[in-house]
Formats: structure tokens, sequence, C-alpha cells
């Protein structure tokens, strides 16, 4: 019995799509034998139609009204990335700016890596596998977004990786806002390959091995493949990297004073000293016990410190993964087959924030004689009011690895379904698939009351309402040793499970003909149910009655658990109106079932393609995208953080912290060392009451095919996002507090606010009373809120060209540019403030990004050169400048220069079967932008940094 050709497994399945894919590759395909073109044509003819990300309508070509960009297994191969994650990094259309992992080790989600498109948040950016959504991180990102962890994808079944920049919830509903990310995993081999890579850092740290097999087998009426990955990857320390090994090894000269590591600072004034100043300096002998360097400053006195503790930190983190794939099909008739996938992968990793730290702020256990909680203390012995300083270093807590965070994470993934054919013409699909995403952060803290009773020892009574105790001076003086660390410490343990269930109907195919073609359709109806919930350590949360439990100056990210039910229907169309203008429309209903103020959305994509000749396509795009309130903003039940803030309402009055430099401008006191600039409390729950966030795309542009195997594409883009959920940031509530204490806005030609407006921002900020100190009218508490903003507005110009050469003695080279430029970046929080463009304002990062590769193969040998630019920056200070002295000599500048990063791999077969790669990342060893303004360690890892520096990885590939 004879099947359909269209349900056979066939590698040239594969081939058509990159040839559609990559203009240089079909360029390349030009030059083959007409002997193998023959061969093939049979087989082409049945494939001349697949499907892309952006389109549920299958076609031959692969460039569309809007821009895709595809990175095939071999691309992410070549140009020498170890990961999905990190190829998807060196995307020009991803910001670097929110980048999250291993980097943000004391962030929210310091295990996970997110795409970013557009610089409008991940969140705003829709990842796919195989078109179906993935369960998200339980863990949200910077607290408050749910996202999809691109590290959770292992390398060893990914086909190739489809990005789509533009609106496209007209065909995929929420999120596709700044685009999509598919990430299509293999379908078709035949055999079997093993792949081993081992890898190490010219620095130290960071090794790493990796190891594959993948499977497949294809019978009459059947197919099957399956992958196994398994790898490990050394974490990487502080301490193995000379600039972040000590704060006075920096490339300028900088004098830098040792951290407080050992301090009790005054903070009342007193004959012995001034207030900031150190009230019990230990003594040399005793300094040294802990290896601390003694210094005299004028804000500190006489004091000594570490100038190592940032050592400890990791900044990458260890890991130990495990993954296994499975996809097949089996043909139940000519025009009928069932398939089904299934994926697991699971992680445990290892990262360390460096070393434990402990201090009279924060510290729920020194309270006033009123109950409130103070950050100073009497003692009779000095005489004054105090405040501590500790920290703990490696030796004193069992080694670099005893205060590490553990993570173990796993999730799955089941796919089943069947697909056909009906009246000749229509493929159909109907699947069901579950995702679960299961996350446990184990961390070590220590016990607030156990060790507030280790050093003070219980309250000897009150003075002006402040708590009297004695500083146990031995204790204070005396290193630890990981048996005392271990007495007063405790593991936190934060939980989260997600999970996504979807049933999908969809269809595609001919309707009828036209003068000029067939007009396509494609059409499908789903439903999806969404589920979360994250539990942080119940004793984490602020509110909660401090006790022996109690763990110090760490806050809880919420108890967050909701569920989302949502169904939909879309329809698109792709309509040829003459031999050269075509048309594409689509539209979509989605349908919410769940506590928000989201009911519905309808959202519509409209494209052309005009091709005037056969080299040239003109194309552009309109569309709507909406994206529903993330889980996390919704059914977050309360939340916690700190964050350093400016006092602007105790700066302009001259009052509280302010008090000491009299009533000033925001600008003279937004400068580092302020006494109005300190760390608060930050608390906030989930807002039911959130609507939809709702967004304009606009793009055109042109692809051209120069000459042969040469192209250019150059295309606009710009997104236009209304009601986009965000908290209200901790400085705009300030600012509004300060307004309305004073009457005025410090930002000109701002109109006085409300009072009613005025009767809810006052209600958001608590403060300390402390008569006659420092900390009197000092931030305790500011409750934030989500709300739906005005608007951001978004454009720019991204362009490639691509260009491959044939030599009869030299080899072949190919060349890949990409580029993007970011125009306007306009943004206003409510509707009555001005939209203003911060792309040429601080902190703004870099308005573009380049990237590149250089191809040469010849006969068994090829070797690429690849290359990312990041554009220039703000730097640090926004401004130009010198230090004071000592360091009068350091100057910097307002922006930083553009930062380069490079890899070369080289790779040769032997025989058939057998092929070596090697591969050297970030060849010149760049590992940051050199910012003299920053405080240490100098550089600014969120504007593009890679402290791994150079590594080396080499990996053999056996195909049997």
């Amino acid at each position: 019995m004879t099947y359909d050709a269209r349900f056979l497994r066939r590698p040239l399945t594969l081939a058509l799509a990159a040839a559609l894919v990559s203009p240089a590759f079909v360029m390349a395909q030009s030059n083959n034998s007409s002997d193998e073109q023959e061969d093939q044509t049979t087989e082409e003819s049945q494939l001349d139609r697949i499907t892309v990300v952006g389109s549920r309508i299958k076609r031959a070509e692969i460039e569309g009204p809007a821009p895709v960009t595809v990175i095939t297994r071999e691309d992410i191969d070549r140009e020498g990335f170890t990961s999905v994650g990190d190829v998807l990094m060196s995307l020009t259309q991803q910001a670097s700016a929110t980048y999250s992992g291993d980097l943000g080790v004391t962030g929210f989600t310091p295990n996970a890596q997110v795409v970013n498109l557009r610089q409008l948040g991940p969140g705003f950016t829709l990842t796919l596998v195989n078109g179906r959504r993935p369960a998200q991180y339980p863990q949200p990102y910077n607290r408050d977004n749910n996202v999809v962890n691109v590290r959770a994808i292992p390398a060893s079944i990914i086909e190739r990786v489809e990005v789509l920049t533009g609106g496209a919830s007209a065909i995929y509903g929420s999120d596709a806002v700044a685009g999509v990310v598919n990430i299509v995993t293999r379908e078709n081999f035949d055999g079997n390959q093993i792949k081993g890579s081992i890898g190490t850092t010219a620095g130290g740290g960071g090794d790493r091995y990796d190891f594959e097999y993948t499977g497949g087998r294809t019978g009459d009426r059947w197919s099957a493949v399956w992958a196994l990955q398994s790898g490990s990857l050394e974490p990487i320390f502080g301490s193995q990297r000379d600039f972040m090994a000590d704060t006075r090894n920096n490339p300028y000269g900088l004098i830098a004073n040792p951290a407080l590591s050992l301090i009790a600072i005054r903070q009342s004034a007193s004959p012995n000293g001034p207030t900031g100043h150190e009230s019990l300096y230990p003594g040399q002998e005793n300094c040294d016990r802990f290896g601390y360097t003694t210094v005299t400053t004028a804000a500190r006195g006489t004091y000594c410190g570490s100038h190592s503790t940032v050592a400890s930190r990791s900044i990458t983190n260890a890991q130990e993964y495990y993954s296994a794939y499975g996809y097949g099909t089996f043909d139940i008739s000519p025009t009928l087959q069932m398939f089904a996938s299934a994926t697991y992968f699971s992680l445990d990793a290892k990262a360390s924030s460096g070393t434990e730290f402990w201090g009279t702020g924060n510290n729920r256990f020194l309270t006033t004689s009123t109950g409130s909680t103070t950050s100073v203390f009497f003692d009779p012995q000095l005489n004054h009011l105090v405040q501590l300083q500790r920290i703990f270093q490696p030796f004193e807590i069992g080694g670099e690895t005893a205060a590490t965070t553990l993570f173990d994470e796993a999730t799955w993934d089941i796919t089943v379904g069947m697909r056909g054919t009906m009246a000749d013409r229509f493929d159909w699909e109907f699947y069901a698939q579950r995702s679960e995403y299961d996350y446990t952060a184990d961390r070590p803290r220590l016990l607030a009351k156990a060790v507030h009773d280790y050093f003070l020892g219980p309250v000897l009574g009150y003075i002006s309402g402040y708590p009297i105790h004695e500083l146990n001076r031995d204790r204070w003086f005396s290193p630890w040793t990981p048996d005392i660390y271990r007495a007063v410490s405790t593991r936190v343990v934060n939980q989260g499970d997600t999970a996504s269930s979807a049933i999908n109907f969809n269809i595609s195919g001919d309707l009828f003909e036209l003068p000029a073609g067939p007009v396509g359709f494609a059409g499908v109806i789903e439903g999806v149910r969404q589920e979360t919930e994250l539990r942080s350590d119940p004793r984490l949360d602020p509110l909660r009655p401090a006790d022996e439990q109690t763990v110090y100056n760490l806050v809880s990210s919420g108890q967050t658990t909701g569920e989302r039910d949502r169904y939909a229907m879309g329809v698109e169309f792709r309509v040829p109106i003459t031999s050269m203008l075509t048309t594409n429309v689509a539209a979509r209903y989605d349908k919410y079932d769940d506590i928000t103020a989201v009911d519905d959305a309808i959202t519509y994509n409209f494209g052309f393609e005009f091709r005037p000749w056969e080299r040239l396509l003109l194309r552009g795009s309109a569309s709507t995208s909406f994206k529903a309130p993330d889980m996390q903003l919704v059914f977050a039940e309360g939340a916690a953080s700190f964050s350093t803030v400016l006092d602007e309402y105790s700066c302009r009055s001259g009052t509280g912290p302010g008090a000491v430099g009299g009533p000033r401008t925001r600008a003279e006191c937004n400068v580092t060392g302020d006494q109005t600039i300190y760390s608060a409390m930050t608390t906030l729950s989930g807002n039911p009451g959130l609507k939809e966030e709702e967004s304009d795309s606009y793009g055109y542009g042109f692809v051209w095919d120069i000459i042969d195997n040469m192209s250019l594409s150059v295309d606009y883009y710009r997104i236009e996002l209304e009601d986009a959920a965000s908290q209200l940031s901790n400085d705009y509530i300030l600012r509004a507090e300060a307004a309305c204490r004073l009457g005025s806005w410090s930002t000109p030609n701002l109109s006085p606010p409300t009072q009613a407006f005025c009767d809810n921002i006052l209600g958001l900020v608590f403060r300390q009373s402390a008569p006659g100190t420092a900390l009197d009218g000092r931030i305790d508490r500011i409750n934030a809120a989500y709300v739906n903003t005005a608007l951001r507005d978004t454009s720019g110009i991204d362009s490639t060209f691509r260009y491959r050469w044939d030599t009869d003695r030299f080899g072949t080279f190919r060349l890949d540019l990409g580029h993007t430029l970011v125009l306007t970046n306009r943004y206003k929080q409510f509707p009555d403030d001005d939209l203003i463009d911060y792309r040429d304002l601080p902190p703004y990062y870099q308005r573009s990004r380049v990237r590149g590769s250089l191809s040469w193969s010849r006969g068994d040998w090829d070797a690429t050169a690849f290359g990312t630019r990041y554009g220039s920056a703000y730097s640090y200070a926004e401004a130009d400048g010198c230090y004071a002295p000592p360091n009068d000599s350091v100057c910097y500048s307002r922006r930083l220069a553009p930062w380069m990063v490079y890899n070369l791999t080289v790779g040769k077969r032997f025989g058939d079967n057998v092929r070596a790669q090697f591969d050297i990342v970030n060849v010149f060893n760049s590992m940051y932008r050199y910012d003299p303004s920053a405080p240490y360690p100098y550089f600014d890892s969120w504007i593009g940094a890679d402290p791994r520096g150079r590594r080396f990885n080499f990996s053999v590939t056996y195909r049997f």
C-alpha cells in the first residue's frame, strides 16, 4: 500500500526549510549539478509548502509581510554557542539591559534566561515550542512577570529557532506584542548520532562537559526520533577573576576603601566623635584575626574591613542537567496520521551570593519602648546610640560554597494528536498538550533572633524610647566558626509549580482559485488552562509576628495561587490580488475566564507583499496585539523587597535624613553618599482590576536580491503599547509624596497634584518617628501598587545583509550581518503626563546592536568568526566628571564606547561519519565596558558584560 508522501519523514524536509529561510543557502543550491536537482524534483514538488512562525498558512516563501529570523542548529554550533539561551541573547532585537540569570545572582530569577525583544520586557515576547506554549517559569521575573525559561530547553532537541518581530496576537493570542520566538524540535532523523563536548575558561572555573545522543528510525508507516542529553558546568567565582576578586583591583588606579565589615556606627552626636563614625575600633590585632585592612576616612573615622568580600560570589552557576526527548508518528491511512512527543528536562544548580551579612538595620528584634522597629540601640559602655554592621567571611561560615542557594528544577511536556487531509486540499491537525514546571530554591539564611541574642543579649531598659543593650565585645571581635554559623542559621525553601494544558484544532489549505493564484486559508480553535502556585517560606512574611524562626533580612516573594482559562478562535487568509501583489489578513477572538477585568479581546493583522520584479520584495504589516495581565500581577497575595530610594521629601524640605544638608533641590541630593539616599522596604500585592495591555504594531520594508548570492533587507518597525501593567515605581511614589506635602513637583511645568490624588499617595508611605536622631522621618515602608500605565511607543530599523562567494581554489565564503537601530523610545506613565522620548536621555542603554559572522569552508575544513557589537550607552554617572582627591586623576564621561565580543570556531570532517570542532568564545577576553564612574566592580552587567571571559570548547560528533 502506498501512503501519502506528506506523512513520510524525509531529511529533505529540513533541507527545504533551510533553503527557504536563508537566501544565501538558496543561492548556494543553484550551483548543484543538474543531476542532483533532477533526482529531487519529484520530492520537492510535494514539499514546497511549510509553516513557519507568524502564519498558520503553509507557503513556499519564508519571506512574508513581517520579517522572520531563522537560526538553525548548524548556526548555533558554528557561531560558538552552547545553548539556545546564549544564541538568543545575541539577537540584535534582544534587550541586554534586562538580562537575567547568573549575573543577577541576588535577583528574583537567578537561575533563568529569558528573551526580551524590543526592550519592552520579557513578558511581551511570546516563547513557543513547536508553536505551543510551554509551562512558564514558576519564579516570577523581577518578582512581577511570568516568563518562559529558555535555559530549560535542551540544545540536543533543537532543529531551528524562528524569531518573528512584531505584533502577532491575531495568530497566537496574548503576549505576542514585541514578537514571537518559536523553538522547533527535531522531527526528522534517520540513524544515530553521538556528540561529546568539553570546555573550560582561560581565567579558571567554568569547566563543562556535555553528552548528546540522537537517534531516529523510519518504517513503512511509522517514524521515531529520540534524544538524550546530560551535562555539567562548574561555577566561576569572583575570586577567579582579578577585577572581581578585590575592590582595589581596577584599571583606573582608584584608591578604594575597605567594606564596612566590622563596624559600630555612631547614630547620635557625642564627645567621642561625630555621627556616622566608627565608635568601637577593635585595634589592629583584632582586625588581623579577620585579615582586615585599617583606614581612616572623613566619613567613617578609623575602622577596618575587607577588600575581598565580593570574591566569594558566583558569576556563573554550577549546573547539572539531564534531558530526554521523543517524537513519533504512525500513519493510520493515506490521509490520517497519529503523532506524539514528550520532553523532560531536569536541572540542579547552585548560586552563591557571597558571604553572610548581619546588622541592626532590618532587625525585627531591635524595638523601641512603643514596639516599633529601630536600627539603633543605646550602649551604656559607649554612651551613645549605635548601629552595627558585620560581614561574615567565607572562612567563618565554611568556605565559598557555604552560602549557596540550591535550585532543583524539572519540567516536562507531552503532546498527542492527529493530523490529516480533507478534500485533497485542506490539512488539519488536532492535539492535546500538557506541560508542567516544578521549582525549588533552597538557600541558607541567618535566624534574626539567634544572632541578635548572640551579640546583644537581652534588653536592659529604654532611654528616650530606644532599647538599651551592651554589645558583647568578645563575640563581636572574634571570628565565627562554621559550627557557630550552623547554630544560628537555617535553610529557607521557596517552591513553585506552573502548568499549561491546551487542546487545539487548526486547518489550512486553498479555498479557491483567483486569476493570480489560490486563496489560502487557515483557521484555529483552541482552549488553554494556565495554573500557577508559588509558595514562599512562610517565615519570610514581613507581617508575620517575629519569633525564633524569623529569618534575618529576607522578605517573601509572596504566596501566589491562581488559575486562568482561555478560549479562542481565529482565521487567516492569504489573497493574491495580482501576480505581483498578495495580501494577508488575520483576525482572532480570545475569551478569558478568570478573576481579572479582562473579558475578551479581538485582534487583527493585515499585511501585503509586493514583488514588482523577481529580485525585489516590498512588504508591510499592521496589527493589533494584547497581553493579559501576568498571573503574578493578579494573584499575588503579598510580596516584599528592599531597594535603594531617594527620599525626595526629606531632601526638598530639609527634614529627617535631609536635615544635615538643609532644603535642597532633587538634583543636589541625587549624588552618591547623600543622606537622603538609603534602603527601604516595599510591599506589594496583586491587582485583579488590571485590564489587558493593548498594542498597535506597524512595519514596512524590503528584501532585495541585489545580485546572485547577495541579498539585503531593511525593515522599519513601530510598536505603540497602551495600558501596560506596571508597578508604581518607588521613585514616582516618593516624587508624588513630596509634591503633595510641599504643593509642587520637582519636575517643572507639572500642575500641583489634586487632593484626591494625594489622599491615595500619602497612604503609601510610612515614616519612622525618632525625635532627636538621624532616623527621625526616615522611610520605614512603601506600599506599592500595580497600575495600567498610559503609553509606551518605540520604533526602529532592522536590517540584514547576506553574501555568499564561491571560489575554485580558496573555498566558499559566507557573510551574514544583522543590525538593529532604535529610533524612538517614548513613554508616559499617566494620560496627563508628557510623552517623553528616552532614547537619548539617561539612563537609556545602547541604541543599536550588530551581530555578524564570516564563514569559510573548503573540503573537510570550515571556520567561522562571529561578533556582536553593543552600541554606546550611558555611564553610571550619566555626566562628564572627575573624582575628588585622592582619585582626582581619574575622569569619566557621560557615555561609554561600544562594546564588542568575538567568537571563533574551526571544524574538520574525518570521513563521512566524524566531525570535530574547536571553539574560542570571547576571543579577546573582553569582559565588560570600562566605566570608572561606576561603583565596584566598575562596570554595569546589565548593558552587556561577559565576566566569564575567554573560554574554549571542543566537540566531536560521530554519526552511524
